[in-house]
């Protein structure tokens, strides 16, 4: 019988009436390998072509004609000319664009979910629309419902029913139950509260 390592000892059982840290858990972020190839051709590209055109001045050849009509146009140009405020926006528009797509996250259709032991470094994650499925399944389980719609959110999760017997308050109380329950069987890092809205089936659907 081999002791265990001292880097992998047990963590201490949580106290009573304590829920475990969810804080330090974060979302899944995505790569962003198109944007970021995309980018990186691009600036590929263009400096490989100054690039070029400045080893041809320097080997005593003639720069390219675009460059020296670029700089001609520069040089006449005023920052009010409409043509250089088109294309400041165009260019701002796209720097925004790519610090929004640096800073966000991505992947909103994955939710986290909490791991046994924060500290073993693993990680797993459940889409909304399995989610979604596995708690409809639950709504469709309460006696009065006729049909459902479930939609996940990062902090809510919409239910739509319909009923097409018992009170519709009844049936409101016992699926915003089944539905916490449900919820926190997911096992998700974050869990959404229920949002439940019922309605009376048509009476030719009843």
């Amino acid at each position: 019988m081999t002791a265990p390592a001292p880097d992998r000892a047990e963590a201490p059982a949580p106290e009573p009436g304590h829920a475990p840290d969810r804080a330090r858990i974060a979302r899944f972020r995505s790569a962003r390998r198109i944007p970021a190839g995309l980018t990186a051709l691009a600036v590929l590209g263009a400096a490989g072509l100054f690039l070029y055109d400045l080893i041809a001045v320097r080997a005593g050849r003639p720069g390219m004609q675009w460059r020296r009509e670029l700089a001609d146009q520069l040089g006449q140009k005023t920052p009010a000319d409409p043509w250089v405020l088109v294309a400041a926006g165009v260019l701002v528009v796209a720097g925004a664009l790519l610090l929004f797509l640096a800073v966000t996250p991505g992947l909103r259709r994955i939710l986290p979910m909490r791991p046994p032991d924060p500290r073993a470094g693993v990680r797993a994650g459940l889409e909304r629309k399995a989610a979604a499925l596995v708690l409809r399944d639950r709504a469709m389980e309460v006696s009065g419902v006729r049909s459902a719609r479930v939609a996940v959110r990062r902090s809510r999760v919409k239910v739509r029913a319909q009923s097409h017997f018992r009170e519709l308050d009844e049936v409101r109380a016992d699926l915003e139950e089944v539905l916490t329950v449900g919820i926190g069987e997911l096992g998700l890092a974050h869990p959404p509260q229920p949002r439940v809205r019922v309605t009376r089936a048509p009476v030719g659907k009843r």
